[in-house]
Formats: structure tokens, C-alpha cells, sequence
């Protein structure tokens, strides 16, 4: 690999050469960018639901200065889509995604884009993001890693196949397409990154929400091993995953919908368009039938069908207990959450205001992911002590602290536990995200542009989330904490060990503190 000056225009354009064949970039306010870069073959035709292949090599220079394609998902967030959730006339919905099939065919939507200072440099830290949304999302068009490379660092950014075509499990021996694909982007990161400036040896994954669960799943994976020497997971850890009885039951309701074979050719032969549909279908019927015995509890728990898989093969086990058993040795981690992480989606959705205690202690089977039954709670006694412990707070944000602690917070907290158990081979820190957005809290993703230092209320996705003054030294503070922990393994504060729990607070003020986090511990002890 290696940089060839070029000439575009009469500006300096970077041409680097990959093992794909050389791309060619431009330059942004000092930062070279190239985006758009295929890692992997496109993942059709004879690649169609199957691992990544390696990427197909290109005769001259190609050009590397537009967003390359997204893969197929139900609600593409850059370039919209069809609004599957809106009633239930499903060949219409077919219809819609037909256009995205057409889009699909044969396009390279397994990319990254990447920018860094100087790729004439040698040794520079690498970061390389994960971005959420659930599973059912991949899009790399809400993330400018350029304030990374203004300060050092090659930023990278990938897309990976969510949905059905990341995660469907058929128990065929092929499974976690989205996870194969990360490692896939990870192990093109290692093969030419060194054309770009970075150190193939000083990589960390950072991550949020799916992305940081994804990242928790690839502490445990074989398959990753080796890839990368740091992690930062916000608001995810490796606790949630999905067993294979409940995975096959998804399959089961999706090649039915369908009308196909459960087998994987046949699920290839309905297309991208019908495929697609079905997952919206699928979707929708599961949130207004939120059935247990049907879909199984941790589906019905997660509304989030499609997630990784406990496999045997490419997740030989479950991610928390693989890192207790030592899968992360030698791995920096840093891992946080966002005070008010789950409030998001109840404010969003209008939902906080309607929430009743009957709700709260009711039966599964009736209200889902919305009674503290579902999260293995007793429901009357952990009402009590919610309501002890928030006195002012009503129904809805009680729920919502809940959902918080089952979802982030407290398998953030057991992965510092598994990871600093380990020894001094390591180093793990924790974080916690406590400045409140006006009218929302320190909800879900409103850390994101503070780490990417890009807090404006202008800033693609997250903007909203900002409110009119987003505090520039809170983003300048947690951005350089990445930073310097993707540098050094050290982000600028005590490491965490279970005797002390120490924990970054970042606010405008940012604050040490000691085992923030004891209560909801105790109260969630046992219960996963």
C-alpha cells in the first residue's frame, strides 16, 4: 500500500493504493477524506444472505468523494424510504421497496469511508466506528470523523448489513452476516490502513447503541480476534443477545410471510424488495402482539427481532460470559452509558404521559416491553422501590429509568465487572453521560456529536436532540478523552475496579465519582 501524489483541478488530490486497487480522495480544511471505499464484494448474486467475500479489485483510480450505497433496510436514515409502519396494506409496502431492490443490485453498499491528517503519515492511532439503530439500520451518512483527524487520528466509519440480511438465522452452519461483516471491514482496516497513515496495530472500535452491542459481540468473537487493541462501547454492552430457539422462531414467522422454503436459497430467491417487506411486516406484528410462547421472551422484551445470535460457531457462547472467560484479553475497554438513555424513545413517542402503574405491573402477554415483568423484575416490589427512589418521578419515567438500567446501564456495569476481573493485562474505565438536553434528559445518542465534537443543532440526526446551545466544552472534553484513550489506552482518569467503581460523570462540569450506580445493582442482582 502507499500514497501517490495527484492533481485535480489544480488541487492536491490524495491517491492512496489499497488491495482493492488505488482510490482517490480530497482534501477538506487540512483533512484528506475518502469515502465511499468497498471492503467487501457486493453482497448478491452468489454472495446473496451469505459471509462476506473479499472485495473485487478495480483497473485505474477510482474515485472515493460520495457516501457509497447503504445496504437494503427498512428505513434507509439518509436517503428516507418507504414508511412501512403506517397500516397494513403489505403489497403496497412490497411495492415500495421494489425501488430499493432495483438500488441494490449488485451495488458495493459494504463500504467506509475514512479521513486522517496525512496519508503520508506512519503510526497514527486508528478509530474505527460502529454506529446503532437498532440492528434493522446501517448508514455512515450522519458521521464526520474530521475533528478525529484534525487531532491525529484516522478516522474510519463502515456500513454493515442489519435486518434480515445481517442477522436471519437458519441453522445452516451461516449466521451473524452483520458481525462476519464488521470483522470483514476490520480485517480491510488491518490489510491497508497503513496507506492511509494508521497503525494496524493501535485500532479501537468505538461504538453506540447496536454499534456498541455489536462491539460487545466482537470481544467474544473468534473470528475478530486480533483486529483491534481497543474498545469504547457507548450505551451497549454484551449482555443482549438472542438465543437460537428464539431465532429460528423469527425465521419461522419471516419465511412464512414469505410463502418460502426455510432454507437459505429460497429466502435469497424472494428478492430484496419482498424480503424487506416481510421484516416490516414482521415488525409491526410483533409490537401489537407481543406474545411471549409466540416470539419468545427476549424478543418480546427487545422488540428488536433481529440481533446477534448465540450460534455455537461465530458467537461460540454468550459475549458476557466469553469476557469473564478471558475473550478480551489484552483489550482496552472503556464503557459508559447516558443517564436517561431509554427516556428517548418514551418522549419521542409520546408514550411517557401515557404509562399507568397497571401498565407497570401488568402481565406481559397484554403491554410487552412496556410492564417491568418483561425485564425479569418482580413488578409490585420493583415498583415500590422505583417510586421510593423517585419519589416525584410518575409512571412513564419510572418505566423509563427501568428500561434504562435493563437495557444499558447495568450491562454496562457487568461488563467493566467481567473485563477488570481480568487483571492488569487490561484496562478498563467507565463513564457516565449526565448533561440534560432541555426537555429531554441525557437520553439515548445526545453523547454521539459530543464524542464526534460536532455538537451543533444544525449536526445531521442528532441536531434535534441539542437544543439551541449545546455546550462546546463538554464536546471538547469527551472528544479529547477518545482520543487520547484510542492514543494511549488511557483516557485521563482512574481505571474501574469493582472496589471502587470509579466513573467519569461528564456535565459541563465534569466530576469524578465513586460506585454512582449501588442501588440499581442491588436491585438487579441475579436477574439478566
Amino acid at each position: 500500500m502507499g500514497t501517490v501524489p495527484s492533481s485535480v483541478h489544480g488541487s492536491s488530490s490524495p491517491v492512496v493504493r489499497t488491495t482493492g486497487g488505488p482510490v482517490r480522495g480530497r482534501v477538506t480544511e487540512g483533512v484528506h477524506v475518502f469515502l465511499g471505499i468497498p471492503y467487501a464484494a457486493p453482497p448478491f448474486g452468489a454472495g446473496r444472505l451469505r459471509p462476506p467475500r473479499r472485495v473485487e479489485g478495480w483497473d485505474g483510480v477510482r474515485d472515493a468523494n460520495r457516501l457509497g450505497p447503504e445496504p437494503p433496510q427498512v428505513a434507509p436514515p439518509s436517503s428516507g424510504g418507504p414508511d412501512a409502519g403506517a397500516g397494513e396494506d403489505w403489497g403496497a409496502v412490497a411495492e415500495a421497496f421494489a425501488a430499493v431492490e432495483r438500488a441494490a443490485a449488485a451495488q458495493e453498499c459494504l463500504n467506509l469511508n475514512v479521513w486522517t491528517p496525512d496519508p503520508g503519515a506512519a503510526g497514527l492511532p486508528v478509530m474505527v466506528w460502529i454506529q446503532g439503530g437498532m440492528f434493522e439500520l446501517s448508514s455512515t451518512a450522519a458521521y464526520d470523523g474530521s475533528r478525529f483527524a484534525r487531532d491525529g487520528v484516522v478516522c474510519v466509519v463502515i456500513t454493515w448489513r442489519p435486518g434480515a440480511e445481517g442477522f436471519l438465522y437458519l441453522a445452516d452452519g451461516i449466521a451473524n452476516l452483520g458481525l462476519l461483516d464488521q470483522a470483514a471491514a476490520l480485517e480491510w482496516v488491518r490489510e491497508n490502513i497503513a496507506g492511509f497513515g494508521g497503525d494496524p496495530d493501535n485500532v479501537t472500535v468505538f461504538g453506540e447503541s447496536a454499534g456498541a452491542m455489536s462491539i460487545g459481540a466482537l470481544l467474544a468473537m473468534p473470528a475478530a480476534r486480533g483486529l483491534f487493541r481497543r474498545a469504547i462501547l457507548q450505551s451497549g454492552g454484551a449482555q443482549h443477545v438472542m438465543s437460537p430457539e428464539d431465532a429460528a422462531r423469527i425465521a419461522g414467522t419471516l419465511t412464512d410471510l414469505l410463502g418460502v422454503d426455510r432454507d437459505r436459497d429460497s429466502v435469497a430467491s424472494a428478492g430484496v424488495g419482498r424480503l424487506l417487506a416481510a421484516q416490516a411486516q414482521l415488525k409491526a406484528d410483533l409490537l401489537a402482539h407481543p406474545d411471549p410462547a409466540r416470539w419468545g421472551a427476549s424478543v418480546v422484551t427487545t422488540t428488536m427481532p433481529w440481533q446477534p445470535v448465540v450460534d455455537g460457531d461465530v458467537l461460540p457462547g454468550a459475549p458476557l460470559d466469553a469476557v469473564a472467560a478471558g475473550s478480551a484479553a489484552g483489550v482496552d475497554v472503556l464503557v459508559g452509558t447516558n443517564v436517561d438513555d431509554w427516556r428517548l424513545w418514551l418522549v419521542v413517542s409520546g408514550a411517557i404521559g401515557q404509562i399507568t402503574d397497571e401498565m407497570l405491573t401488568g402481565p406481559v402477554r397484554t403491554y410487552g416491553h412496556q410492564c417491568l415483568a418483561a425485564y425479569g423484575l418482580d413488578p409490585d416490589a420493583a415498583l415500590a422501590a422505583y417510586r421510593h427512589r423517585y419519589p416525584t418521578a410518575g409512571p412513564g419515567d419510572l418505566l423509563a429509568t427501568a428500561q434504562t438500567d435493563w437495557w444499558m446501564r447495568i450491562p454496562a456495569i457487568r461488563l467493566a465487572d467481567a473485563h477488570a476481573a481480568r487483571g492488569a493485562t487490561q484496562r478498563t474505565y467507565m463513564y457516565e453521560f449526565a448533561w440534560a438536553s432541555p426537555g429531554l434528559g441525557a437520553v439515548h445518542a445526545l453523547e454521539v456529536p459530543f464524542v464526534f465534537d460536532t455538537a451543533s443543532p444544525n449536526a445531521p440526526l442528532f441536531g434535534p436532540l441539542l437544543g439551541a446551545d449545546p455546550p462546546q466544552e463538554l464536546a471538547g472534553a469527551m472528544h479529547a478523552a477518545w482520543v487520547t484513550f484510542a492514543t494511549t489506552g488511557d483516557p485521563g482518569w482512574p481505571r474501574y475496579d469493582p472496589a471502587t467503581r470509579t466513573t467519569m460523570r461528564f456535565d459541563t462540569t465534569s466530576v469524578l465519582v465513586h460506585d454512582p450506580r449501588s442501588w440499581e445493582r442491588a436491585l438487579w442482582d441475579g436477574i439478566r
